[in-house]
């Protein structure tokens, strides 16, 4: 298929302007996510409707935890993607077409189809996931549009690395990100992830302004952006650039792919960063990949009151009602039933 947002150049060769790395791409060619092809001077992609994988989620397992929490998500993936994290934790997919010579693999489907289905098994919404949904734009456009017209919500599970374009065009379906701030370090970005932080900041900056509900996740890896002043840094532009409303998630590192020189993350790191994103002034800040832990619980910014007790992906006690604490009233950031 014809992919999107792309301008043909000289010599056959083609400009992808759908991710910020703006590959420039020769004839026969791939970009960097492995799965845009230059085919005789256009563009196509691979992977549309060629879906990897299909489940039901939680939404809580996005995670996404202030929007319409305790729904199931209908949960989508294709092949590829346009980062080379070390760390990568759904490897076997997001990296299979670089790692195994173009290998794109996936059962046929129709934005329909995921549709109806996502109907069928009771979703709220559905998330394009697990691998970068930048990198099959046109299928999740074309889902996103119809489930937008059937009253199903739609969710980006990303690393925020889609140009003003991309994001523009699919803005008035989208109803929710989570957004993979990996560090707050350039250097980070580059020797880890190929990609620049500036571009994923620009991103976060622009969901805002178009209304689109955000929540952050740092995956944080020891020794490498761990600091705390670079964690301090991080959490004052969550509160600057995108407000102090915005859910950050703080996740544990365990070795994986390409980065097994490390240990998993100490509980004493998370918790430390916990508390610097509650001092920046954060009102949400929850550490994750610790079972048992209480730190995804929601407490209440002005009583202090726990307002959504979790447990793994499931909720248990709720403590808000039309929106507010039902302790003393305040509005609780979200989007709710």
């Amino acid at each position: 298929m014809k992919a999107y947002l792309w301008e043909p150049l000289d010599d056959k060769k083609v400009k992808c302007n759908l991710c910020s790395h703006r590959c420039v791409i020769k004839d026969g060619r791939r970009g960097i996510c492995a799965v845009r092809e230059n085919r005789d001077g256009t563009l196509e992609t691979l992977v549309y409707g060629n879906l990897v994988a299909r489940h039901i989620d939680p939404i809580e397992k996005k995670p996404l935890f202030h929007f319409l929490p305790d729904t199931l998500s209908y949960s989508i993936a294709t092949v590829g993607c346009n980062f080379r994290c070390r760390f990568c934790q759904n490897a076997d997919i997001a990296q299979m077409p670089t790692d195994h010579k173009g290998t794109i693999m996936g059962s046929s489907s129709t934005p329909r189809e995921v549709v109806e289905a996502a109907e069928q098994g009771g979703c709220r919404s559905i998330s394009y996931t697990y691998t970068e949904p930048t990198v099959f734009f046109e299928f999740a456009y074309e889902t996103a549009r119809l489930a937008h017209e059937r009253g199903l919500r739609n969710v980006f599970v990303t690393n925020g690395y889609m140009t003003a374009e991309a994001l523009e065009m699919i803005s008035p379906y989208l109803d929710a990100a989570n957004v993979d701030l990996k560090a707050f370090s350039d250097k980070y970005y580059k020797e880890l992830c190929s990609a620049r932080l500036k571009h994923v900041q620009a991103t976060l900056r622009l969901m805002k302004t178009l209304g689109i509900f955000v929540e952050v996740t740092t995956l944080i890896v020891p020794g490498l952006n761990d600091d705390p002043a670079e964690l301090e840094n991080l959490a004052a532009f969550i509160v600057e650039d995108l407000g102090p409303e915005t859910p950050w998630h703080i996740s544990r590192f365990h070795p994986t792919y390409k980065l097994t020189d490390r240990s998993a993350t100490p509980i004493a790191t998370l918790t430390a960063a916990r508390e610097i994103g509650l001092n920046a002034g954060l009102r949400y800040v929850y550490t994750g990949n610790v079972p048992g832990d209480t730190g995804e619980n929601t407490f209440c910014y002005g009583c202090g009151e726990l307002v959504i007790e979790r447990r793994g992906f499931r909720v248990g006690k709720l403590g808000i009602e039309n929106g507010k604490c039902i302790h003393c009233g305040v509005e609780i950031d979200g989007v709710w039933q």
